[in-house]
């Protein structure tokens, strides 16, 4: 159902069953899938695709020009997956020339009120946005993430999977997998042990976790540090993705314990 007073182009592809609320502005180069639903007051435009089943609330303006003095109006796209909540006043932007033209969302996220999400970040599915999250260009968010109210991850940032971030923290190094970050300006906390818990990840791997977590981060040598783990920490799977993580981008600061020597 199309309320009479929302404003389609006629070029937009839309599903029959999408619904589209009042005043809502839908532009040319628009597709939305099946069931999802377009709530009042929401401006959609560019080169945007979004799945089925999503939500998108009041006054959430997706897909406007990036907010980025590179961008000189070269194509771009925004790609969103299924199953998403972007509440009340969310902002998504799609990409640059210099990130590779693409923002994507993927599945069964929730972005809560006042969440920015800027040009060529890439996040992943079942992520939470807690409250006015603010998400710099570049930035990735692997699956399970959770990052609390008032966040700000500065551009290039990468979150781990299963990573929490405290509420208000500003995020300037790398989360890894599965660890907690919180600060003025992020330090690792420990584990989101919480987290493991709530995705049923076994005792003797959270055991296993928290010993090569100690581990590694015993001194500011991490990487070292690594290479010393006995091969059955190193061979299990929740630490090589902490691993993977930490040594697939060098350049990348990486968040760490505040009293780390």
């Amino acid at each position: 159902m199309i309320h009479k007073t929302a404003i389609i182009d006629n070029k937009a592809k839309i599903s029959q069953s999408v619904k589209v609320g009042p005043y809502s502005i839908i532009g040319p180069n628009v597709e939305i899938e099946e069931n999802t639903i377009i709530h009042s007051h929401v401006n959609l435009t560019g080169y945007t695709k979004i799945g089925k089943n999503n939500q998108i609330f009041p006054f959430s303006s997706i897909g406007t020009p990036p907010q980025d003095l590179k961008y000189k109006g070269e194509k771009n796209s925004l790609v969103i997956g299924n199953n998403n909540k972007f509440r009340e006043y969310v902002n998504i932007n799609p990409g640059t020339e210099q990130g590779g033209g693409i923002t994507s969302i993927g599945d069964n996220n929730l972005l809560m009120v006042y969440c920015h999400v800027a040009h060529d970040c890439k996040l992943s599915s079942n992520i939470v946005l807690a409250n006015n999250v603010q998400v710099g260009g570049h930035v990735i968010i692997e699956k399970n993430a959770i990052v609390g109210g008032s966040c700000a991850i500065h551009q290039f940032s990468r979150i781990g999977e299963s990573s929490m971030i405290g509420g208000m923290t500003g995020v300037l190094s790398d989360v890894i997998p599965f660890g907690l970050s919180m600060g003025n300006r992020n330090n690792l906390m420990g584990l989101n042990l919480i987290g493991l818990r709530r995705s049923k990840v076994s005792n003797e791997n959270i055991k296993k976790i928290q010993s090569a977590y100690n581990k590694i981060f015993k001194s500011t040598k991490f990487r070292e540090n690594i290479d010393s783990l006995d091969i059955d920490l190193k061979e299990n799977e929740f630490i090589k993705k902490i691993i993977n993580f930490i040594n697939s981008d060098k350049k990348r600061p990486i968040s760490l314990p505040s009293d780390i020597r």
